[in-house]
């Protein structure tokens, strides 16, 4: 009886700590310079990055070194890294064209997928990702930058649940920079990241989708109504293939919102302005944000707040990533990361892109319940 009792202790504690283990991951691609946070995140224990897909070795030779990691561990193709290390997910930092195929492969053998943002070049990509998420039971979710923002997550707890400001009439979006070629980005991220098939576009796609997801969650997975879009093409020389200029509203039943991503901001910016009947709210970068009241015609009290970076795992897109996988955090509907809260963001771009090229506007069709 005591050794079933010392060898039922032993499983139990063998399978709490592999729950509790960090997660295997497979990175794949190293294009996109985003690809520096995971590296910077493993130290933290949430997850161990088991193999890198990388063909372009002179590439990897670079991260290799600045990152201490040996050759071997970086493959040519996703089906050496899978057969080679059996990763539990993988993360992709590759072109947003790719995106499909990692889900294609990644998927059939229950593999977890996170991508940077967006979650594809396209709605139909996005509805093909999506099936195979759900016919294969894998998470696939998508990383913003902007979900880690404590302010983001201030803002919408003072005007979603405390209501502070009232009912909420207006939002406006600003995401941008003075554009890759100017901010100096890698050539191997700048060739795909200004091609309009590879990227899906220029800056609508590169900001405009910040500016969606976050709407997004804002609204609890509600469409708008309708889409106008406008872009423009103000650096012919930087970026001659795709808008670097991007302006989208959105007309929601009892709101109306303003998404601008631009590369052509004197000053790289990622803050959002909520505007109910009773004050806004300015959430001015990570850290900083003011609530106005009003009082009378032009005047206010303020306040004023510095926020701390969220508790774990929510300070971290793959700690969280990790416990969504091994159960301990079950994401909201429409989170910031959520598969559903994405496929809103790709209907969102793909009637800006199309209003933008049609010089109308684009109304979307009911859902049919």
């Amino acid at each position: 009886m005591k050794k079933a009792v010392f060898y039922l202790t032993m499983l139990l504690s063998i399978n709490i700590s592999g729950q509790n283990g960090p997660l295997k991951v497979g990175v794949i691609g190293l294009t996109h310079t985003h690809v520096h946070w995971i590296f910077g995140s493993e130290p933290r224990g949430e997850i161990e990055i088991v193999g890198i897909v990388e063909p372009n070795k002179e590439l990897a030779q670079r991260y290799a070194d600045q990152y201490q990691f040996p050759m071997d561990k970086v493959y040519d193709t996703m089906e050496e890294l899978i057969s080679n290390t059996n990763p539990e997910a993988v993360t992709a930092f590759g072109r947003i064209y790719e995106h499909l195929e990692v889900v294609k492969i990644a998927a059939p053998k229950g593999i977890h997928v996170m991508v940077e943002k967006p979650l594809a070049v396209s709605m139909r990509h996005a509805k093909e990702m999506k099936a195979l998420a759900e016919k294969y039971n894998i998470h696939l979710l998508t990383n913003y930058e902007t979900t880690w923002y404590p302010t983001n997550h201030k803002a919408y707890d003072l005007s979603k649940k405390e209501k502070v400001i009232g009912e909420i009439r207006k939002i406006m979006v600003h995401d941008g920079h003075k554009g890759p070629k100017k901010i100096g980005v890698d050539s191997e991220f700048l060739e795909w990241l200004t091609d309009p098939v590879q990227n899906g576009g220029g800056a609508i796609t590169d900001f405009g989708c910040y500016g969606a997801n976050l709407l997004t969650w804002f609204m609890d997975g509600q469409r708008p109504q309708s889409v106008t879009a406008i872009t423009q093409q103000l650096q012919p020389e930087n970026n001659p293939k795709v808008d670097d200029e991007s302006i989208i509203l959105l007309q929601y039943d009892q709101m109306v919102a303003i998404i601008q991503g631009s590369w052509n901001w004197p000053i790289g910016r990622k803050d959002m302005e909520i505007y109910g009947l009773n004050g806004v709210i300015y959430a001015d970068n990570r850290y900083d944000l003011r609530v106005r009241i009003s009082e009378g015609y032009d005047g206010y009290e303020e306040q004023t707040m510095k926020l701390e970076e969220r508790k774990a795992p929510y300070d971290d897109p793959f700690a969280l990533f990790a416990a969504v996988i091994q159960n301990k955090v079950k994401l909201n509907k429409y989170d910031l990361s959520s598969l559903e809260n994405n496929m809103v963001v790709m209907e969102i771009l793909d009637a800006a892109r199309k209003s933008a090229r049609m010089n109308k506007t684009i109304y979307l069709k009911k859902k049919q319940n």
